[in-house]
């Protein structure tokens, strides 16, 4: 075939993705048809990236929050050249395939993130954009711009009906990430049809008052129009830019194009044919003509620019050795040597001291300790750092040009936050925490499920951890929460009973390199409890024995946080032969081989009584049914916690009266 045309090598997007979701008899081509035109000027003329090496660390990032469309991301992959063959797009939406039906970051090499839930991978794109913005501080000299890249994002109505994209989007114009470019593909169509009836917003109004550079009117089927918005884009040197682009949703399509028909189901065998005539499609499923591969690859400068990268890279290395070792290693997610030789001189300094305050308390300290060691570390509190305790006297606001800005004051966007920060782990060279009072992890669950799917490095620390929030009420206290965020796979949850437990569970979530830790605390204060150096070591296996009660135990009591204490005062009044349990973290501990397990719960010992300011239906597979949970299956109530507490059954009387009840 002669030369292909710029629609040709959009079309060829179009049709792998007609065909692949013709194939799965399911699936979204109604969008990858719609910004085909888009993606192709994006990725020939303006995307810098390496097929080769998909983790080049100065790669663009291309985000695809409208992640329904993955055929599109699909299509762009292998065209280009990543390690995505035809029959990877054949097997779309097939198990153990290659080309899930949402991109997958853990799945197909080139994505960056996993995107699906609408909003969210544009929150990960801020994250993104964020952290090459501070990296830049961090590592740039004059005449060595060694970080410098820029961050992509797709996205549709839908991801701008979502409460996340103006929490997201406000940020984004905060802090001038003038190097994130979002392309809205403004179709007016969602699932139910027409958005007439439910999304009448002024976006482009919306994004200038967020403080965007916003590009209005650009037809999204214009391949000249497209490289004129991008253009202006690049051309903003102080804020993000939104480029609004006009498409017809299924274009090419005789007659499903502009409609929701062609959103969410494939077009079928005559429609096909119809849009082949249509388009001039001469070429049958899957096929894709060598021009065409060549048109996608011969003007490819992706190696070329790597390569020009790493030389600059030496040179920077040579003028200044000790930055550039520093940003390799928080490339490649190594913590620094002799973090883990201080953390547990920390710990054992804890363990010594004996302090008794409050385990939000004992995080603040552990972040003290810690984070002088780990200049990666980021983070910030959804306008509750006073009450979260989550500056040091380090923190240095992102808002600032300091080299070492490591704050983020997120103000109440509890979602957003989450979804950012999962964008700056993601993007690679910080591990982010993020924090909110406990009961307000709803607000932010689903990003909290994205950490543990994409198993994203972050860390989300949830203070006032249960009733002992005390006067604010049912409204601020969480009851099910801890329950809810264990059920999470793949999710670490830590609830320490004293400072050196929490020492320990941010070590363990600052160590754990394959998925998110949520690290809970409580408001009051807490006892320090004794231990010995082998007790203080079994911490981190997430369960131990913190009393004995001898090797074969009459009762054994398991409990978290508060209610370790109030175990520990009810076991000396319950005798020698009673154990206690410590379980900060029920994941951690379901990790540990049986031996161990079986050494901490016997099961040779069936009166077990489990101890928790919260949902009791979760301890059932501890207890087993010859034991008991003493919780709280109701809503709490407005009051001091010291009142609470005995109002809720939590007293040493209870816990021996239920421990001796046992049979």
């Amino acid at each position: 075939m002669p030369t292909p045309s710029r629609r040709d090598l959009a079309n060829a997007i179009r049709f792998l993705a007609i065909d692949a979701v013709q194939a799965a008899n399911s699936g979204h081509p109604g969008m990858p048809m719609g910004m085909a035109d888009i993606a192709e000027v994006l990725w020939n003329d303006y995307l810098s990236h390496n097929p080769a090496n998909p983790g080049w660390f100065n790669r663009d990032r291309f985000v695809l929050s409208n992640g329904h469309g993955s055929m599109l991301q699909y299509a762009l992959l292998h065209l280009s050249g990543y390690d995505l063959s035809i029959d990877d797009l054949k097997n779309f939406r097939q198990l153990d395939s290659r080309t899930p039906g949402h991109p997958e970051n853990f799945m197909t090499p080139g994505v960056e993130t996993t995107t699906g839930p609408l909003g969210q991978g544009f929150a990960n794109a801020v994250g993104m954009a964020l952290a090459e913005k501070l990296l830049a501080q961090r590592f740039n000299r004059p005449e060595h711009a060694i970080v410098d890249h820029r961050t992509w994002v797709f996205m549709g109505d839908g991801c701008l009906m979502e409460g996340i994209s103006h929490e997201a989007a406000s940020l984004a114009g905060t802090w001038g990430l003038h190097k994130l470019v979002a392309f809205w593909d403004d179709n007016k169509i969602s699932i139910d049809g027409n958005t007439d009836g439910w999304f009448t917003d002024d976006t482009p109004a919306r994004f200038e008052a967020y403080g965007w550079n916003v590009v209005r009117d650009i037809d999204g089927h214009d391949a000249d129009a497209i490289k004129r918005g991008i253009d202006q884009a690049l051309l903003c040197v102080d804020k993000p830019t939104l480029i609004c682009c006009r498409t017809t949703i299924g274009h090419g399509s005789p007659n499903k194009a502009g409609s929701e028909s062609s959103h969410g189901a494939p077009l079928g065998h005559d429609e096909i044919a119809a849009t082949r005539g249509a388009l001039e499609w001469e070429h049958e499923a899957f096929h894709i003509a060598p021009a065409i591969y060549d048109g996608w690859r011969v003007g490819q400068v992706g190696q070329f620019r790597e390569d020009q990268w790493n030389e600059a890279f030496d040179k920077y290395a040579a003028r200044f050795p000790a930055e550039a070792a520093e940003l390799i290693r928080r490339s490649h997610a190594e913590l620094p040597d002799g973090f883990a030789a201080a953390a547990d001189a920390y710990i054992a300094k804890l363990q010594a001291d004996g302090p008794v305050v409050a385990s939000r308390k004992a995080s603040q300290m552990a972040i003290e300790a810690f984070a002088p060691h780990l200049p990666e570390l980021i983070g910030g509190s959804a306008d509750l750092a006073g009450s979260n305790l989550t500056l040091w006297s380090g923190s240095k606001s992102v808002t600032t040009d300091d080299r070492d800005a490591n704050y983020i004051y997120y103000g109440v966007r509890e979602f957003a936050m989450t979804a950012i920060s999962n964008g700056l782990t993601l993007h690679g060279g910080f591990i982010p925490y993020d924090a909110t009072f406990l009961v307000f992890s709803d607000y932010a669950r689903n990003a909290v499920r994205m950490s543990a799917l994409m198993g994203a490095r972050a860390i989300h620390v949830y203070t006032h951890d249960s009733i002992g929030l005390g006067e604010d009420g049912p409204t601020h206290q969480p009851v099910e929460h801890l329950a809810s965020l264990r059920y999470i796979p793949n999710n670490d949850v830590w609830r320490p009973c004293d400072a050196v437990e929490s020492a320990v569970s941010w070590k363990a979530a600052i160590e754990r390199a394959d998925g998110p830790s949520c690290l809970v605390f409580s408001r009051q204060n807490l006892d320090h409890q004794p231990r010995n150096k082998a007790q203080v070591a079994d911490i981190a296996r997430g369960g131990y024995v913190l009393r004995d009660g001898g090797a074969n135990p009459d009762v054994i009591l398991i409990a978290t946080g508060s209610e370790v204490g109030l175990a520990m005062k009810a076991a000396a009044q319950l005798g020698d032969n009673v154990r206690v349990v410590s379980m900060p973290s029920t994941d951690v501990f379901e990790r540990q081989d049986a031996a161990y397990r079986e050494s901490v719960l016997p099961k040779s010992c069936r009166k077990r009584v489990a101890i928790e300011a919260g949902v009791s239906g979760f301890w059932g597979k501890y207890v087993g049914l010859d034991g008991a949970v003493i919780g709280i299956d109701t809503f709490g109530a407005s009051a001091p916690a010291d009142k609470l507490f005995p109002h809720f059954g939590f007293t040493v009387e209870r816990v021996v009266e239920v421990a001796r009840s046992l049979g």
